[in-house]
This record gives C-alpha cells, structure tokens and sequence, in this order.
C-alpha cells in the first residue's frame, strides 16, 4: 500500500469537495452550522495556503484521495489555531492517516507560532473525538466564542 500526504493543490479541490460532503453526511453534519456547509470546502486549496498561516493537508492511498485535515488561524487569532475538516473516506481509516494528518497540521501550528489549537466536531464522530483526546485535546464546556459551527457539539483545546 502507497500512502502519501501532501498539501491541498487546485486540482483535487472537486475531490476533496465531495468527500467532505459525504463523510459529513454520513456523521450527520449537514446545513448550517456544519463544517461541510463552510464556503471553503468549494475551493479549499485558495483557502489554505501558506501565505495566511494555513495548511491543508491530503492523504492518497495508492493515488487515491481518500480525505485530508487543515490548520488555519482561529478567527485571525495570532495564538490560537483552529484544527479544521478532518474528514476520510472509510478505505482511508484504520490506516493512521487521522493521526498521522492531525500531528503534521499540529507540528506546522506550532512552527508559526500559535499556542493553541482549538477544534470542534460531533459527539458521533467517536473515532475523531477518541483521536483528539488522544493527542491531548481536552474537553471544553462549551465552544470558543466566534466559532462559525453551531452544529458541533463537541469543543476542544490543546496547549501547543
């Protein structure tokens, strides 16, 4: 099996599009409030870019995209980041990638800089949420003020 992550490029930006459509589906996460629904999932590769403090990353597995994750600045915030869509089709599980994916995008937040890095998502996303805690996430009672995603009902945060 050829695994490789590399950073988001416009010409997988339809790809990626879909699969955060459908992962998001499948988990319940969709309309308003739901990352899925963000404007950036239509052209993540202009939303994510070095230039702003941001990555997105890609996993292909035997040059298959299979998802991807992405750091970004929280609300403009020079300290706290904001981990973002994390998101893998099922033949993308089980193989690290989260892991793998959330570390990279981690390991870049704290090269630019940030202190901390905050994240939301859904309680039914027992994997991811299994993840975060794992690499030492803890448990907010409630979201970062300014979040744009009402529909998560998990928040967390991690000291860089």
């Amino acid at each position: 099996m050829d695994i490789k992550v590399i950073p988001i490029t416009a010409n997988f930006d339809i790809e990626l599009c879909k699969i955060i459509k459908q992962v998001g589906a499948e988990f319940g996460a969709v309309g308003e409030g739901f990352g899925p629904s963000d404007a950036e999932v239509l052209n993540m590769s202009r939303f994510y870019h070095d230039g702003v403090s941001s990555l997105y990353l890609i996993a292909l597995v035997d040059g298959k995209l299979v998802g991807g994750c992405g750091i970004a600045p929280f609300n403009n915030s020079k300290t706290t980041c904001e981990l973002k869509k994390l998101f893998l089709l099922p033949d993308g599980r089980q193989l690290g990638l989260g892991k793998n994916l959330s570390l990279q995008c981690l390991e870049y937040a704290k090269d630019k800089g940030f202190e901390e890095c905050y994240l939301d998502t859904l309680a039914s996303m027992h994997s991811a949420v299994s993840l975060y805690e794992r690499l030492g996430f803890t448990h907010l009672k409630k979201p970062l003020t300014g979040t744009q995603h009402s529909g998560c009902d998990v928040w967390m945060l991690k000291k860089l």
